[in-house]
């Protein structure tokens, strides 16, 4: 991430806006179950709100120092992990929930987004739920990103990619600049 966009994510102000904003919003209505994997926690922003959710939290970091990061200032809140998202150090129906927020676009192509999609699939239990939110693809999303991964998650292909690794009951629902999705393993 470019300085600017780390400053933005490791804020008080930013965990303030995800949790009282983009957390309830993407997950309004769904009940994690007991044992949640979040993708890509970064600096933490999530953690407090998931946990109020959700018993168990388990976090996976590819990104080592935000890993170590994480460890040190959240250890008692999640279990952390390091690893890439498209290719989970984890057994096959470990979860109740997979949710990752704001981070699909760092992923560096959609084919590794895709292979992130059939890992969250193959890591949840039957019945478990994927979901999320992630940025629209506009200007000032990209202004934002300069010198930064950014691969737009088009809200408009993302139900056939999810059906295509075996998803159902897909939910995409688009705001003013973010989308959020809900789909579940059968």
């Amino acid at each position: 991430m470019n300085y600017f966009h780390q400053l933005l994510c490791r804020s008080s102000r930013w965990e303030r806006h995800s949790a009282t904003s983009i957390v309830p919003w993407a997950l309004r209505g769904l009940d994690l179950g007991d044992r949640a994997l979040e993708v890509g926690p970064g600096y933490g922003a999530n953690v407090r709100t998931l946990r109020e959710r959700v018993p168990a939290l388990t976090g996976l970091e590819i990104d080592p120092a935000l890993a170590a990061r994480l460890r040190e200032r959240r250890a008692d809140q999640l279990r952390v992990l390091e690893g890439d998202g498209a290719a989970m150090p984890l057994p096959d129906n470990e979860f109740s929930a997979v949710v990752c927020f704001t981070m699909l676009h760092h992923v560096p192509s959609p084919a590794r987004q895709d292979d992130l999609f059939a890992e969250a699939h193959r890591v949840l239990r039957p019945g478990g739920v994927f979901a999320g939110s992630d940025g629209l693809d506009r200007l000032s999303f990209r202004l934002i990103h300069l010198g930064d991964t950014c691969v737009p998650v088009p809200p408009d292909t993302l139900a056939d990619r999810l059906t295509r690794v075996g998803f159902t009951d897909i939910d995409i629902e688009t705001g003013a600049s973010m989308f959020r999705f809900r789909a579940r393993r059968p």
